[in-house]
């Protein structure tokens, strides 16, 4: 059976750009957009953590999106994150969101309100109610404080045709193995951590919504194509061979290191807005070895 909404394997969560003053730096918007597109990335996801959405305004994240849009033109999808912890606001982001012609939003579990399994029910049902456009839910308890069952996700997913995926970052395998049991099976699991991503396929999932792509994303793409194509051995090398660098890319709050080691290859330039800070220096000694050990023999 086709899957209902198809994001592809490899969706980068892509980080902003900025430049010294902390503004949004657009040219560095549009190249990084192209060059993720020319490494694996299938669709890119625009203002989520990642992309620094908490410290964005509204017309920063429209400038974004419509600066993402034009460089990928119709060589990648883009989603937009239109969560939020009030469904009010998560509604009419997500009615904007359909104004800006995005391909499907992304719209995290309530956090900080901690609503119990109903609550989010409600949510997610009046988010899916309020525009004709795929939604991913994106359930992340470590940020929320709360943890969406698969009893949930299966409900909204047979009651709702445009709730059409989940990013699943928990490592609950017992979890993504109800998903596929109660849910449609042209709903789509993504992996929200990339070190998951290897046992999540093995219990079906579609792919990775991805931080590591930003630097591996062919490799995380060849992994992935090496499981489904039954090159099991290959595909467990390659993710032996990135863990270390998964870790890494959490040695300090998201997006820090991924910024640190994007400007490391001369992409982007590192900083973050307040109140997250760049690595010292001998933390980006720290990530860079590891980084760079992937690529030697």
């Amino acid at each position: 059976m086709a899957i209902r909404y198809d994001a592809g394997e490899v969706i980068t969560a892509m980080v902003t750009p900025f430049n010294s003053k902390r503004e949004i730096d657009y040219n560095k918007v549009e190249e990084l957009s192209k060059y993720l597109i020319a490494n694996g990335t299938d669709t890119i996801l625009v203002a989520g953590t990642t992309g620094e959405g908490p410290t964005l305004t509204h017309e920063e994240e429209i400038e974004v999106l419509s600066t993402v849009k034009r460089a990928v033109a119709n060589k990648a999808k883009v989603i937009m994150n239109a969560g939020s912890n009030s469904t009010e606001t998560a509604v009419m982001t997500t009615k904007l969101a359909l104004k800006e012609d995005v391909d499907a939003v992304l719209s995290v579990v309530p956090y900080y309100n901690k609503p119990n399994q109903k609550g989010m029910y409600e949510h997610f049902a009046a988010v899916a109610k309020s525009a004709d456009l795929p939604v991913i839910i994106y359930n992340i308890p470590s940020r929320t404080g709360v943890n969406m069952l698969p009893e949930t996700v299966a409900k909204l997913a047979n009651d709702f045709p445009n709730i059409v995926a989940i990013k699943q970052s928990f490592p609950d395998m017992d979890a993504v193995t109800e998903m596929k049991i109660k849910c449609p099976e042209d709903f789509s699991v993504y992996s929200g951590d990339d070190s998951l991503t290897l046992p999540m396929l093995s219990l079906g999932a579609r792919g990775v919504i991805s931080v590591a792509s930003h630097i591996f994303g062919s490799e995380l793409k060849s992994m992935i194509r090496n499981y489904k194509t039954g090159e099991f051995l290959a595909a467990l090398n390659m993710h032996k061979k990135l863990y270390p660098s998964f870790r890494k890319f959490f040695m300090a709050p998201n997006p820090v290191p991924v910024k640190a080691a994007l400007a490391h290859k001369g992409i982007i330039e590192e900083f973050v807005r307040r109140p997250l800070i760049e690595l010292t220096e001998d933390e980006k000694a720290d990530l860079f070895k590891v980084l760079d050990a992937v690529h030697e023999d």
